[in-house]
């Protein structure tokens, strides 16, 4: 048994080990290690030192594939047999789920709801307890049964006379008298009209009569208690009169002889004269064409006139020609009888757009009897459109707008007329998380409904307890996914694969704490624990200092990065890390190494200007980004950052500079010194690109060069091999068996695709006649299996094609500088983590020199970067600054923040409670500020 300290340190009774035995995947050195089960484990180290091949690629990936081994042999006929990790033997493994780190969901459907898994649990819960309300009467909408009816009946006393009738329903092509003749022959002789009972034999001899005062009366008894033959009668009468009157029943109960109630019974679906449709899952599925809104198909947004088009910039006003489309001398009469006629109904033309009240808004669009608003300006221009000016005008103002119909909600409308505790659908998605988990947790409802929905409702607070503690709780489930930061899409990763908490199982997680302020980070902690603690292996690949401390079991792995790492450099407890000398981590924990805090900071006079930002949670804040230097916006997760800046200044600088540029967040207009920037540039934690075959090697065009240098040796010149012939993205000397990937792909139905090595290469992408030609004895293969470094080295030493070895060793040194010498050339870029995909698009700007008074955002580019890497990191910053370009970073790092010229923090909490500007400042000025949480874990490191 474990026996667990106050501070989470334990160590594992022998016998409850995964035990790995030379494991040589990648880089690793024929590593052995005995890790710990049922613990929080931590491996650690440099960028490139192993920790994902002992982890993923190693751990993980032999959990797959004795997964695999364990289906039928009918499943595995169609897989091919699973390569097995470069490892002599694994022992103790429990079935394995990764967490990786993964770019931005780009699908436009895709929702924070949607991705948990929450949403489906809702569709649910309000397909099997929701109640649907009129929106007429506001009252609840029921169908009734036959056992409804019967329940009224059995209510009454012994010797009740009681009447069951209903209407006359008349086919269209018969008239009333057709009709009773009809009744007549299926055996009905009698109709009710009012206090009367009349024959129908009778009122066909009228020549005639009144339709609408009849109804058609199916039986009429004396109510006795205790009889079972006339319980039976009753049943059949009432299902009778539901069946003649399309759904419609009454029942007549007299209290004496003209003395009666009728009550009306109806087993549809409906009131007030409305047809309501019975709640479904599908019903409040906006991504299927059941429950999606029919205007926008489920995406909330349509394409329409877009108001940020029309009115690009909102600190004008009316007078100011704020409105682009009624600039002009004719498109200005529209303008001017705006402007005659305003004092009639006291609107504002010389006060700006952005401080006019929601009413003046909206009337600006929809316009008065007065004057001509946007809405009906438009209507007039599509009128015109066969006029090519009209059409051209026209597509200068459409856009992506928010849907008319559904207003943005994506569900058909009468979805929201079911609701639970008054609530429907839509209003609970676009409650905060933590609103919705209060929501539930406080939900009242009937016996027979908790019943019915404690499982659902089990899973809805589990899942979104979750996301409260990974620090998420300021989001909503209609939050679109391609919106979020890079760490909220890890941690929506994290949530959805811990949200069911399942038991003996190992978990591997790509740092968790990405994205998260050091404040939340404690938080992060407790659910690895509590996952933990529950029966589960968790293993998270992590530089995170406080996570490294909580953690169970460290094992640091290096010393260094690529072929200088994929050694167990330490493995144990946190105290006796601090004691080892080789671990670099452990230098940085006893302060042996430290990145230093900058003796000056630079001075700035020109900035660019964000007014009035008020997407998503920003509340209406005036940002100055100064130019030439520095800058890191931070705050606590869910504080506005990204939305700030990669949502509006990003897109609406881009479309400043002449770029097409993405339609920008809610803001009033960007200002300032624009036109001492050229570009404007931003590199995430988003690849390099999908295909496989991109590489580092293509990525900076070495392989142009290195292609060129095969094509020149004697036998590729004897065979006439051209330097094409040496891609693998093109027919000739690839391998057409795999097309030149070195793979096959195995797709799988229920789960991630199979990749099995190509039997006809081998892995080497290349036929055996490429292959066969040699610089300095490596083949085209060989090549792209060296690390930067080692191709840097293996180039520079070359005697002969100096020229262009010098090419290529000049196209690869901005990779080893920037600290990605470890590696592969020929490794894709779709394995690339978010920080070593960001690092090697900084190179690629490090070298090019065409590029003049960049703004370079970066978006917590210390993804995936140890605090060694990091002071590799902020010396490529500074020879960006001395280039002449400017550097604006999102980030929580302290280090990154300290050693920044200027800081903007945003807060003081996430969601609604964030969104304002809590300083603007340097650091040495930001360990003051009382309100920022930033400063307060700054002053550690200043």
């Amino acid at each position: 048994m474990t026996t667990k300290t106050e501070n989470s340190k334990s160590v594992s009774n022998t016998g409850s080990f995964i035990e790995i035995k030379g494991a040589r995947v990648n880089n690793l050195k024929n590593i052995s290690i005995k890790i710990p089960r049922n613990e929080l484990v931590v491996f650690t180290g440099l960028s490139g030192s192993g920790k994902s091949s002992l982890a993923f690629d190693t751990l993980y990936a032999e959990g797959q594939r004795r997964y695999i081994e364990s289906l039928s042999s009918y499943a595995r006929q169609f897989l091919g047999k699973m390569q097995k990790p470069d490892v002599d033997d694994i022992s103790g493994i429990s079935p394995a789920i990764a967490v990786e780190q993964k770019t931005n969901n780009s699908n436009p459907r895709s929702t924070v709801g949607t991705s948990t898994e929450i949403y489906e649990y809702l569709k649910l819960l309000y397909s099997k307890i929701g109640k649907t309300y009129s929106p007429v009467s506001a009252k609840e909408v029921t169908r009734h049964t036959t056992k409804d009816v019967v329940q009224l009946i059995s209510e009454q006393a012994d010797n009740t006379i009681i009447y069951i009738f209903c209407p006359i329903i008349i086919a269209t092509s018969r008239d009333f008298k057709d009709q009773l003749q009809i009744l007549l022959q299926q055996g009905y002789t009698r109709l009710v009209n009012g206090n009367d009972i009349v024959r129908i034999n009778d009122l066909i001899k009228e020549k005639k009569s009144d339709k609408k005062n009849y109804h058609l009366l199916i039986d009429r008894f004396v109510y006795e208690n205790d009889n079972e033959d006339l319980e039976k009668r009753i049943i059949d009468s009432i299902e009778t009169a539901f069946t003649e009157g399309n759904g419609t029943c009454f029942v007549r109960v007299f209290k004496d002889e003209d003395n009666y109630t009728d009550h009306a019974f109806s087993n549809k679906f409906e009131a007030d004269g409305i047809t309501f449709i019975e709640p479904t899952p599908h019903f409040f599925s906006f991504n299927n064409p059941y429950g999606a809104c029919q205007t926008c198909n489920g995406f909330g947004n349509t394409i329409g006139i877009d108001e940020d088009l029309v009115i690009p910039n909102k600190s004008l006003s009316i007078a100011e020609e704020a409105i682009m489309c009624w600039r002009g001398e004719k498109m200005s009469e529209f303008k001017n009888l705006l402007m005659i006629n305003a004092h009639k109904f006291n609107f504002p033309v010389h006060k700006p757009i952005s401080e006019l009240s929601d009413e003046q808004y909206e009337l600006l669009w929809n316009g008065n009897e007065h004057f001509c608003g946007l809405n009906e300006f438009f209507e007039h221009i599509k009128e015109q459109t066969y006029k090519i000016q009209y059409r051209v005008m026209l597509a200068r103002y459409r856009g992506k707008t928010i849907c008319p119909d559904c207003k943005g909600t994506r569900l058909r409308k009468d979805a929201n007329y079911v609701k639970i505790n008054g609530k429907s659908i839509t209003q609970l998605v676009l409650m905060p998380i933590d609103e919705l988990l209060e929501f539930f947790k406080n939900i009242k409802l009937t016996k027979h409904e908790q019943e019915v929905s404690g499982l659902i409702l089990k899973e809805i607070i589990n899942r979104l307890s979750v996301l409260c503690d990974v620090g998420l709780s300021y989001l909503n489930l209609n939050r679109l996914t391609s919106t979020l930061s890079g760490g909220e899409t890890q941690r929506i990763n994290i949530a959805t694969s811990l949200g069911s908490w399942l038991i003996g199982s190992m978990y591997i997680l790509d740092e968790p704490s990405v994205g998260l302020h050091p404040r939340d980070t404690k938080q992060l902690i407790g659910v690895l624990k509590n996952l933990r603690d529950i029966g589960n292996t968790v293993i998270v690949v992590e530089h995170d200092e406080d996570i490294i401390r909580q953690a169970d079991y460290i094992v640091d792995i290096g010393p260094k990065a690529g072929v200088n790492g994929g050694n167990i450099v330490f493995s144990g407890i946190y105290e006796d890390l601090l004691k080892n000398k080789e671990s670099i981590t452990a230098k940085f924990f006893n302060k042996e190494l430290d990145i230093s805090v900058p003796t000056s900071r630079r001075k700035w006079k020109n900035y660019i200007m964000i007014n009035g930002a008020r997407e998503n949670n920003l509340k209406n804040i005036d940002v100055k980004i100064p130019l030439s230097i520095i800058t890191t916006i931070t705050g606590v997760s869910g504080s506005g950052k990204t939305t700030l800046v990669k949502n509006i200044l990003y897109p609406a600088l881009k479309r400043e500079l002449g770029g097409s540029g993405e339609k920008s967040g809610k803001h009033d207009k960007i200002s300032g010194d624009i036109n001492k920037i050229s570009h404007v540039e931003i590199i995430d934690q988003n690849l390099l690109g999908r295909s496989s075959r991109s590489n580092p090697a293509t990525f900076v065009k070495a392989f142009d060069d290195i292609r060129q240098l095969f094509s020149k040796q004697k036998l590729a010149e004897i065979n006439g091999f051209k330097p094409g012939h040496f891609s693998f993205n093109i027919k000739g000397g690839r391998c057409e068996e795999c097309e030149g990937n070195g793979y096959i792909t195995i797709g799988m139905q229920f789960m991630a695709d199979v990749k099995l090595v190509c039997d006809e290469c081998k892995g080497k992408k290349y036929k055996q006649e490429t292959l066969e030609i040699k610089f300095n004895n490596l083949d085209i293969s060989d090549v792209l299996e060296l690390s930067i470094s080692e191709a840097i080295d293996f180039f520079n030493n070359s005697k002969t094609f100096v020229d262009i070895c010098q090419r290529i060793v000049k196209k690869l040194n901005p990779l080893e500088e920037i600290g990605l010498g470890y590696l592969k050339l020929g490794q894709s870029s779709d394995t690339f983590s978010g920080g070593e995909a960001q690092r090697l698009k900084l190179a690629s700007y490090l070298t090019d020199s065409n590029i003049e008074n960049t703004l370079f955002i970066f978006d917590e580019p210390t993804t995936g970067l140890h605090r060694y890497d990091i002071e590799i990191l902020l010396k490529s910053f500074e020879a960006l600054i001395r280039k002449g370009h400017t550097i604006l970073i999102i980030e929580h790092n302290t280090d990154i923040i300290k050693s920044s010229d200027w800081i903007i923090d945003l807060g003081p909490e996430g969601g609604k409670n964030g969104g304002y500007v809590v300083f603007e400042g340097t650091p040495e000025d930001i360990i003051n500020c009382e309100n920022s949480y930033t400063g307060k874990f700054l002053k550690e490191k200043m």
